[in-house]
């Protein structure tokens, strides 16, 4: 009767159906439910079908149904319902026929007489009523099956639900009743007497509810309705046999194999559920708290975004702890059958053989099908948690945070002067990452650990691991600056994340330990002991890999000026300082994994030993094969969950610690004050009248850099405040300047106007506004160009007018530079616009200013990078044309005499932060003002005299500069294999190797007579009473195997771990000393974020990752054979089934490497540009939000999240795929072992057919792990391919004996130059072209000339950083033949823009501790910092914290603590290019005279568009297009 319950509950729920959405039932409804604000469209088709006659209808409706093949199948399943029908009638008229000719009989004979005596009806018995309720439910079934035909589409998949479930309850019943007694020795078929229409039914059954669900495809069902796929992703579509096999995979699969490279455009689309836009709109409103999601943890919120992924993995986990006992119940019942030769079965074998293979492919389905749900949610979850930190941090506000443990009384949160200011410096986070892979390049950011301060409380809340700065390895930092923080979040706090996403279903997957757990955790407290350790000693390895990694990271972004400075040897030896600290703990860290592995292997075999002896000689049982065999098994199973237990618990807590950290980054990082929620009083103060919602400018008005509360703060420690008193409204439609000393508040004013500074009204007339109705356009002091064409940075997204593009062009004098390059405004401008000078930069990000359509223009100094003319032009051109008239330009710059021409308003800052006057220039020219003006325009007139030659146009080409990053085809080149090899076997590599690989197989050998020995005891039972069989032989004999096993185990890897650590040491040390070693050239053309990924994530994946996988793949080898060999001993006809079976696994393998490889550097090269995107749109975000482009940087991240997912999602179901075609052939192996065992000639003792079977079970599931750990060491060896090839980059000359000067020298400044000749690359065009000049020691020599026409590649070849040809002469001696390093560190470099590290003002002024405090504030005085600060308590001082990349400081203080460095080194030859450009005129002639009078007696190259800073010169030489037409000219 099951069957018809089932039909009635299904007509039931229809029948609810229909009434619920009825008419009247959903306006009852609407009552009580909010209206829907859009209505979806109805992709669905419940309108009319559009057709013209019967075929094209018919086709219509068809394809509405899913196409062909899914009407196909349904059609075919109502023909089954109809068939079922027929069948079940003819067996019901049968069955009644008979009935009546039975009770006919029974009739006559008397029966019923008493109860019937005159009426001859026969009521149904219980039989007829079961078949007339078949019949019933097959009409039932029949009639669902016409609906789900004939209805429209809506109504078709609900009926086909019903339908599919309804006539597997049928097939269920008769499997129960008709198929369960065939695989049991005594009963037979309940139907049995229907004959063949019984088998009929069941055949019809099993088609309609298993095959053809199985096999028929899904009908596409898009997402977003409103934007379906055009080309929907077969994981949409496929059926749920090719998505439980992958077979639908099988084309990628085999199409990668033919070809050498997969290509990211050859993988299929993303699904509709992979993309991020619609994973956004699924998850944001339980993630981001800022449009109003309830304020929780970001747990909760990804638990309520994930809750149907997670209930389908307790579901499979289920399925999993069944699938895994049905082998060890296999091999027990089997064994037993054999024993007992078959007395008292009750099943036949072949069920326990057929376990032996069902059990572990359900195992592997459920797991594989976990796995592929968990990957999902897992590459969902980066792109969600990805996007969402970028969002929140578009709202964030950009301010220099210090380290703690340097803030003293000089200490202050200054501006970042530029958008990139503050991230100068950044690295890239090295955390943990899973194997699987979190990309290949990663943004310069830090790696140090994070704290977020919290506005509302005030206080600074530590985030994780301290660590140490580079200059001061006593000190430690518990702040850093954004992207550092923004980069450890997306990247290892991410993975960390995604690696603890088994929290739920780990703990219930492993309920089947608890018990053996529990009892080893009494006996033993050593695995919890142990992984107490191991936890403690990962902390403290990470911190000092955080300590290297930071060293590195500040190394490489500072790279140029290490060059230029000579310090590569020093800072080499302080690199493999901090290496050899981090690898003290990954050795210790190696020691304790190698106890921890020992105690997992050996517990579990004691706790087996002490099962056995109990169960022989205190309960005096037999040990009998069945027991023994099933119960090893078992103990195999709990072996492998303790050891997953353990290895999950770190994992789970780290997962725990990095989601605080992205929910305390969410909720407590300051936002700007247009994000935050402010109480109703503050609200209404700032309410504006209408009447002023045009005016721009201040009232009354206090800004800081934070939103910490005032009263916090003590006197000493106060930070830098921007107070306006009064009324200060700049012109709407004019130009209006801001002026005043460095350091005066001038970038603050623009920053405040912008609403990037914390805005405190000191009364109720307090206020402050900028218009952004007609748009606002922004240039930073620091220029921020993205890594795109010259033309895409100056069109920042706007349509592209030629007309007003070519006029942009000319006023911001770029027509000459375009021509200058060889693509003209197609060039890259490469990462930070590293193929740019200052003044191109400048410019550019200028010309994007003006090209925009914005009313309001924001310029930051623009003028400061560019020389006299361009300056001219620029002001004449483009502030008089006709593109900035009747637009309100707010212009900061210290060149206030060329600029007043233009302007109409002006305001004088002073050095407090507080206006000086504002007005009309007449009105605001105070005295100081009116003199520095005189000086500058006689300054100017002067400069206007320098005679400047145009350059002929270079041809054109693709203006590519960084290249893409080469993607490796096909497996680990040997080269980088080697490399490896070689490190680990040291100086005798062989010798290594023979003894390692003897180690290991002598350990599996062991472990293989261990387990036949078990076996042997066992059989000892068969032939002798158990009181003779000696226990305790056989339990010392077990006992001496295991302690072999664990010291052959113990000896190599050992010395494996010993090896390990030699090549990681060997590798990183050649790494690092050739990047260090390498040309500026190639550093020009490598983005430095890839630099540091080699340095981090891929030194990372030698150290853990490829040297676990290289000792695990032997290991798996050598068991493999090992196995098969104890197969082929005991059962030699399975000699050539193993070999098959393992060629077979092998070839899927080697198919499956090829397309992973390729997706697996797809993959790794689809994540550099989401963290590169990042660096670029956090380094210019004040420039983002100025211009209101904050949506198209989100749709960038979201197509750059897309690319990303693409790939990965391949990436993992790549291994779905292969594990579940291993499992197959592994199942199939072993079944067809144990069919051979049980029925064929071979042995018959049950000891050697359980050995047999556990030995071929064994070799089964290491074909599966063989693969995986090939396949890990392969992509994990993808970082030794990629430092492999960072070590053979071009080199510059190595040190030789022959290269070191004598001790004397250099004895003077005197420089030679004769006949020099330069470029950039060997094959490249000369940048300089037979310069000779002589400079005599001690004497001043001005250079100057147009962008482009040398100057810096000038200062550069006299370093010889740039191919030379010539002679350079440095005190009699030609530089050709001094080392490199001997020559730069004695030659001073100041470059335009400073690289300043984190740490104190002394350890930026003399970073290896060479002088003592007098010599550093000498310089500092000389360099002219004291005197452009006041006395106040907020000077500067040696203790002062410096953020990273000067991020506290202005351009200019910058400028002057790079000065004061380059006084400190003490050089006979300073080189000064353009040092002082972002110092304003009055403290740039002190430091001129300071450089006169302080260092007479050293030879100066200045390097100046101003002509002020090289008027005293002794010398001039005038630069164009690389010659020197006038010579070296004498004043």
């Amino acid at each position: 009767m099951i069957p018809a319950y089932f039909s009635a509950a299904s007509a039931l729920l229809l029948l609810l159906h229909l009434i619920m959405i009825s008419t009247p039932v959903r306006k009852f409804w609407s009552r009580f439910l909010p209206p829907r604000t859009e209505q979806e469209p109805s992709l669905f088709f419940d309108e009319p079908p559009i057709a013209d006659g019967f075929f094209s209808e018919a086709k219509l409706f068809v394809s509405h149904h899913g196409g062909w093949v899914i009407f196909a199948y349904k059609f075919a399943r109502f023909i089954a319902c109809i068939a079922f029908l027929g069948l079940s009638l003819a067996t019901f008229i049968l069955d009644e026929h008979e009935e009546r000719t039975s009770g006919a009989n029974k009739l006559s004979k008397g029966k019923y007489d008493r109860s019937h005596p005159s009426d001859s009806y026969i009521p149904f018995s219980r039989t007829e009523w079961l078949q007339f309720s078949l019949c019933t439910t097959a009409a039932y079934a029949s009639i669902l099956g016409l609906v789900s035909v004939t209805a429209k589409p809506r109504w078709s998949r609900v009926v086909s639900n019903h339908l599919a479930t309804l006539l597997f309850a049928v097939f269920a019943v008769f499997a129960y009743r008709d198929l369960w007694p065939l695989i049991t020795f005594h009963d037979r078929p309940k139907d049995f007497k229907e004959g063949s229409l019984l088998w009929a039914k069941v055949t019809i059954l099993f088609l309609s509810s298993i095959v053809f669900p199985l096999v028929s495809p899904r009908q596409y069902v898009p997402v977003d309705l409103a934007n379906p796929a055009d080309h929907p992703h077969p994981e949409q579509t496929s059926s749920w046999l090719s998505m439980i096999l992958y077979t639908w995979l099988d084309p990628i699969v085999f199409k990668a194999s033919r070809v050498p490279h997969l290509s990211h455009e050859e993988l299929p689309p993303l699904a509709d559920h992979d993309y991020s836009r619609n994973l956004k709109k699924k998850s944001f409103p339980h993630l981001d708290p800022f449009p109003g999601s309830r304020k929780r943890h970001i747990f909760f919120g990804l638990m309520k975004t994930f809750y149907v992924e997670y209930i389908v993995l307790s579901v499979m986990v289920v399925l999993q702890v069944l699938g895994k006992l049905a082998a060890p119940i296999g091999i027990n019942q089997l064994l037993l059958y054999v024993e007992t030769k078959g007395e008292d079965a009750v099943v036949r074998p072949w069920v326990w053989i057929s376990c032996l293979f069902l059990g572990p492919l359900i195992t592997s389905l459920a797991c594989q099908w976990y796995i592929y749900i968990a990957t999902r949610a897992l590459v969902h979850t980066e792109a969600i948690l990805t996007q969402l930190v970028f969002e929140h941090a578009l709202r964030i506000r950009v301010k220099a945070e210090l380290p703690d443990g340097g803030k003293n009384a000089g200490d202050f949160t200054g501006p970042p002067t530029s958008d990139s200011a503050s991230v100068a410096g950044s690295s890239t986070a090295a955390g943990d990452e899973s194997a699987d892979g979190i990309g290949d390049e990663a943004l310069p950011a830090s790696a140090e650990t994070m704290s977020t301060s919290s506005p509302k409380q005030g206080k600074q809340k530590s985030q994780g691991v301290k660590e140490e700065l580079v200059g001061a390895p006593e000190n430690h930092s518990s702040a850093d600056n954004l992207v550092g923080k923004i980069n450890n979040l997306v990247t290892t706090d991410l993975s960390n994340i995604t690696e603890g996403r088994d929290f739920l279903t780990r703990y219930a997957y492993h309920f089947n330990a608890f018990a053996g757990l529990a009892v080893m955790l009494v006996l033993f407290p050593l695995p919890g002991y142990l992984a107490q350790k191991i936890q403690k000693v990962q902390a403290e390895k990470m911190q000092k890999t955080d300590a290297r990694v930071q060293t590195v990271t500040e190394t490489m972004n500072v790279l140029r000026m290490i060059k230029l400075f000579g310090w590569e040897e020093k800072l080499d030896a302080r690199i493999g300082e901090r290496r050899e600290v981090e690898l003290v703990w990954i050795w210790k860290t190696k020691v304790l994994e190698l106890v921890n592995d020992v105690s997992n292997y050996v517990i579990p075999l004691f706790t087996m030993m002490a099962s056995y002896m109990t169960f022989t000689l205190i309960m005096g049982q037999s040990l009998t094969a069945s027991k023994v065999f099933s119960s090893m098994t078992v103990f195999d199973i709990l072996r492998d969950q303790l050891r997953m237990v353990f290895f999950q618990i770190p994992r789970i807590t780290q997962a725990k610690v990095s989601l605080d950290r992205v929910n305390s980054f969410l909720t407590d990082t300051e936002l700007l004050d247009a994000h935050t929620q402010q109480d109703d009083d503050r609200v209404q103060l700032l309410i504006q009248p209408e009447e002023e919602s045009d005016l721009i400018g201040f009232r009354d008005a206090v800004f800081a850099w934070s939103s910490e509360p005032r009263g916090s703060l003590t006197p000493s420690k106060r930070k830098f405040r921007l107070c306006i008193d009064g009324e200060m409204y700049f012109q709407h439609g004019h130009i209006n300047l801001v002026v005043g000393p460095t350091g005066s508040g001038k970038t603050s004013m623009l920053m405040a106007l912008l609403g990037e500074m914390h805005f405190m009204p000191s009364g109720p007339t307090s206020w402050f506004n900028l218009p952004r109705k007609g748009g606002v356009a922004y240039a930073a002091q620091e220029s921020w160009v993205q890594n795109e064409t010259i033309r895409a940075n100056i069109l920042f997204g706007s349509p592209y007018d030629e007309i007003r593009y070519k006029k942009v062009l000319y006023q911001c004098a770029l027509e000459r530079d375009l021509t200058l390059f060889e693509a003209g405004d197609q060039t890259e401008v490469g990462e930070k616009g590293l193929t740019l000078s200052g003044g191109q930069k400048a410019r550019i990000t200028l010309a994007r200013a003006i090209y925009s359509s914005a009313n309001m223009l924001l310029l930051d100094d623009v003028l400061a990078a560019l020389d006299v003319h361009t300056s001219k032009w620029i002001v004449e051109k483009c502030f008089a044309g006709d593109l900035v008239r009747d637009r309100t330009l707010i212009l900061v710059t210290h060149n206030v005499a060329m600029a007043s021409s233009v302007a109409h308003f002006i305001v004088s800052m002073g050095s407090d932060g507080q206006i000086v006057s504002h007005g009309s220039i007449s009105e605001a020219m105070t005295k100081e003002l009116a003199v520095e003006m005189v000086k500058e325009q006689e300054v100017s007139a002067k400069e206007a005299q320098v005679v400047n030659t145009p350059e002929e146009p270079k041809a054109k080409s693709d203006g590519k500069l960084v290249t893409s990053e080469e993607i490796a085809v096909g497996h680990i080149s040997w080269p980088a294999f080697k490399l490896y090899l070689t490190g680990l076997g040291g100086n005798y590599p062989m010798m290594f190797w023979v003894v390692f690989l003897a180690l290991v197989g002598l350990m599996d050998l062991t472990i293989t007579v261990q387990t036949w020995f078990l076996g042997y005891w066992a059989s000892q039972y068969e032939h002798h009473l158990p009181s003779e069989v000696n226990v305790n032989f056989y339990l010392s004999g077990s006992a001496l195997l295991v302690f072999i096993t664990c010291l052959m185990f113990s000896v190599g890897y050992y010395m494996y771990y010993c090896g390990s650590m030699r090549a990681s040491r060997t590798i990183h040390k050649k790494l690092v000393q050739s990047i260090l070693g390498t040309t500026l050239r190639w550093l020009d053309t490598t983005p430095t974020s890839r630099v540091i990924t080699r340095c981090t994530q891929d030194i990372r994946a030698i150290d853990g990752p490829f040297a676990e996988g290289i000792v695990a793949f032997v290991q798996v080898s050598w068991a493999m054979i090992t196995r098969l060999g104890a197969v082929v001993v005991m059962t030699p006809v399975f000699l050539v089934p193993g070999l098959f079976i393992g060629l077979l696994g092998a070839w899927i393998g080697r198919i499956y490497m090829k397309a992973q490889l390729s997706v697996k550097r797809e993959m790794s090269n689809a994540k550099a540009p989401v963290l590169g995107h990042f660096g670029a749109a956090i380094a210019g975000l004040i420039s983002i939000r100025a211009y209101g482009a904050e949506e198209a940087f989100k749709e960038e991240s979201l197509d750059r999240i897309d690319r990303y997912t693409k790939s990965a999602r391949m990436f993992y179901n790549l291994n779905r795929w292969v594990f579940a075609r291993i499992d197959i052939i592994s199942g199939g192996f072993s079944a067809g072992l144990a069919t051979y065992l049980v029925y064929g000639r071979g042995v018959h003792e049950a000891s050697n057919i359980g050995f047999s079977l556990n030995m071929a079970v064994s070799f089964s599931a290491m074909i599966l792990w063989w693969v995986r750990t090939f396949n890990e060491v392969e992509v994990s060896g993808n970082s030794l391919e990629r430092i492999d090839s960072y070590i053979k980059i071009e080199q510059e000359p190595k040190p030789t004996e022959g290269g070191q000067p004598p001790a004397y020298w250099p004895a003077s400044g005197d420089l030679r130059v004769e006949n020099l000749s330069a470029r950039y690359s060997l094959d490249g065009p000369k940048v300089l072209q037979d310069l000779s000049f002589h400079i005599r020691s001690g004497e001043r020599v001005g250079i100057v000339g147009r962008t482009g026409s040398g100057k810096s590649s000038l200062t550069l070849s006299l370093l010889r950083c740039i191919f030379i040809e010539g002679d350079v002469y440095y005190d009699g001696i030609p530089t050709s033949g001094i080392n490199l390093s001997a020559l730069r560190s004695n030659v001073t470099i100041i470059p335009q823009i400073p690289e300043l590290l984190s740490g104190t003002l002394r350890q930026n002024l003399d970073l290896f501790d060479e002088h003592d405090d007098a010599v550093l504030y000498d310089a500092l005085r000389a360099a002219g910092l004291f005197f452009v600060q006041d006395e106040s308590e907020a000077r500067l001082t040696l203790d002062s914290a410096i953020a990273s990349g000067g991020g506290n400081l202005s351009v200019g203080q910058r400028q002057i603590l790079a000065l004061a460095r380059a006084m400190v080194r003490g050089s006979k030859v300073l080189i000064l290019d353009e040092a002082t450009s972002a110092i304003d005129y009055k403290t740039d002639c002190a430091i001129q005279s300071s450089l006169r009078n302080e260092l007479n007696n050293v030879t100066q190259i200045i390097v100046a568009h101003r002509l002020q800073t090289i008027i005293d010169a002794d010398k001039i030489m005038v630069l164009d297009a690389g010659k020197l037409p006038f010579g070296a000219i004498t004043k």
